[in-house]
């Protein structure tokens, strides 16, 4: 932060850390007059500009896309309970399942610190579930990536046929043997674009004195994998 005040630096475009739990150099920044957009992950804090994926939005679209595959117990391994887009893939989930009139069962949800040993260890909490999931919806393609890798190892993508979605859409999905039926798009290159324009439009409403604060959604989009 020191740094971007000597080098007089007019804006930042900030991602938060999936670890990140103290956000006091967030408030340096604006005691230093720097404006800051938030992208992607979002923290949990009051008069922010920010730019995000309409992860809840997301997450109904993928349990229903479960549910019209005829499963009916589905797992949610989630990421840590500090993000923001943790408590949204919950809230999508519960509301599918209340749309469809499904009852909500705590224990089919499992917090994880999006590690591969904080994975498996979901995993393995899940399927010792008396509701043994026949499908898990995993907080992110790399977390699905983990996961499939150990429910392989277990014998229980074919002896189960157990499926997983994820989200995020990234890459690497193309190059695993055993893909995620599915993953929502969350469009970061966009986000980003759309977080250098409000950044743009700060510095220039910065001169005219007007204040207000952006909250720009950007609708996420289910892709089936090949």
């Amino acid at each position: 932060v020191e740094k971007m005040k000597n080098h007089r630096v007019d804006g930042v475009i900030i991602s938060v850390g999936k670890t990140t739990t103290n956000f006091a150099h967030f408030d340096l920044l604006n005691r230093y007059n720097i404006p800051v957009v938030f992208f992607d992950r979002i923290p949990p804090l009051k008069n922010i500009h920010s730019v995000s994926c309409n992860i809840e939005t997301g997450s109904i679209a993928i349990v229903d896309y479960l549910l019209k595959r005829g499963h009916r117990s589905i797992g949610l391994i989630n990421g840590p309970l500090s993000l923001i887009a943790s408590g949204q893939r919950k809230e999508g989930y519960i509301k599918a399942l209340q749309k469809n009139r499904l009852k909500f069962d705590p224990s089919l949800i499992v917090n994880c610190d999006l590690s591969e040993a904080g994975t498996k260890a979901a995993l393995d909490i899940l399927i010792a579930s008396s509701r043994k999931p026949t499908a898990i919806v995993t907080f992110n393609d790399y977390v699905s990536a983990f996961a499939i890798k150990h429910a392989k190892k277990l014998n229980l993508l074919k002896a189960n046929n157990l499926e997983f979605v994820s989200y995020a859409n990234t890459p690497m999905i193309n190059f695993m043997e055993n893909k995620p039926v599915a993953s929502i798009e969350q469009f970061p290159k966009i986000q980003a674009q759309r977080a250098m324009d409000v950044l743009f439009d700060i510095l220039n409403s910065k001169q005219s004195g007007e204040q207000f604060f952006y909250k720009i959604i950007v609708e996420s989009e289910l892709v089936e994998s090949n």
